[in-house]
């Protein structure tokens, strides 16, 4: 029996001078929640977190926890963010917890999402917070001027990096862009767009072809800024008539969509989905809103539209409302329409403030 106990221990001579791949090999096997238990017993295994090469080889069959989610943002919720999970459609037993510093008093503003990356700021600070919560990586980012007074904040993940984007007046009639370029750790500054952009504070710019799309009030129009040129274009193609709102978003820079109403004198009597064609010269209408769900979101709206947002998140035209707590969705793979049931953590007596972000962990999203 000791013969069998000594050949089935592993000889630390030999195993310690197993080399570094297939030791990075043999972990990517592991479990992601497992491997992330690891991390603290060695520094060589928390380095693992930063290297893409590791990454690229953690094997994708791995009963991983984590998954792609939809995240509430809520001032019901000072210290974590309710999260839906789109693959099992089902809110997850655990909220996402986040660092002491976005916690405290006063607490931080989720303001913008891009994959596995969130954008915070904090009220009386002088600078942003981007974070990679899953790999427990921040960076401040220091405002170009104070105080500094923005708009239209939207963070966009590049394939090197991530960009900031806003508009600033400076307490003057003139708006200016600002980019924050990951790669340089640098603002660059643009000349802004002086025509009001859409009234609703919450929906961000949207990414694609290069570009930040976004939509005016009446008369309704699409204009663009080229981060490569730093300027900004108008859009010459013609929008649907008898348009009450419209909204912009895109499936991840392969095609544009525009969600809008369709009535008179501001009230949408049917709400529709149109795709940008292969010419990109005319919006083509793809769905229509069922009646019956279509009333249910005009009654929640009453009419005012300032408080409707969109994005794009894993398949899904998710359409918001700040002062609802339930989203309304299209799924493209089926091309049914579908109400988000509202969050079990909620209490009874809900308010408004519902900001909903697209939320994709992802490791090596670098900071």
């Amino acid at each position: 029996m000791a013969h069998n106990k000594i050949s089935l221990d592993m000889d630390p001579r030999i195993w310690s001078r197993l080399p570094e791949e297939l030791l990075e090999r043999v972990l990517s096997f592991l479990p992601l929640k497992t491997f992330l238990n690891l991390r603290s017993t060695c520094r060589n295994f928390n380095s693992l977190l930063s290297s893409p090469c590791f990454i690229s080889k953690h094997s994708p069959s791995s009963s991983s926890p984590f998954s792609s989610f939809i995240l509430l943002s809520h001032p019901q919720f000072l210290q974590k963010c309710p999260l839906f999970n789109t693959v099992l459609n089902s809110w997850c037993n655990l909220s996402l917890s986040l660092p002491p510093m976005l916690s405290c008093p006063p607490s931080s503003s989720l303001l913008s999402s891009s994959n596995g990356l969130l954008c915070f700021s904090i009220p009386r600070s002088t600078c942003f917070i981007v974070c990679n919560l899953l790999a427990r990586s921040t960076r401040r980012i220091k405002f170009p001027t104070c105080p500094f007074d923005f708009e239209f904040l939207t963070l966009v993940s590049t394939s090197n990096g991530y960009k900031l984007f806003m508009l600033s007046s400076f307490g003057s009639s003139t708006n200016h862009a600002f980019v924050y370029d990951s790669m340089l750790r640098s603002w660059l500054q643009f000349e802004g767009y002086n025509p009001i952009l859409s009234h609703s504070y919450y929906q961000k710019g949207v990414f694609y072809d290069g570009c930040l799309f976004f939509t005016t009030p009446e008369p309704f129009n699409v204009v663009c800024f080229d981060f490569d040129t730093g300027k900004w274009k108008s859009s010459r193609n013609e929008l649907p008539g008898n348009l009450t709102f419209i909204r912009l978003v895109s499936d991840e820079d392969r095609k544009l969509y525009l969600i809008g109403g369709v009535g008179e004198s501001g009230i949408s009597r049917s709400i529709k989905l149109w795709e940008l064609g292969e010419d990109g010269e005319n919006w083509v209408e793809f769905e229509t809103l069922p009646e019956m769900i279509c009333r249910k979101f005009v009654s929640i709206c009453y009419h005012n539209y300032d408080h409707v947002y969109c994005f794009w998140h894993q398949g899904l035209i998710c359409v918001c409302c700040y002062t609802w707590p339930e989203i309304l969705y299209f799924k493209m793979c089926r091309r049914t329409w579908h109400w988000l049931p509202k969050c079990p953590s909620l209490p009874d007596k809900w308010s408004c403030g519902f900001r909903w972000f697209p939320f994709k962990p992802e490791l090596y999203a670098n900071i």
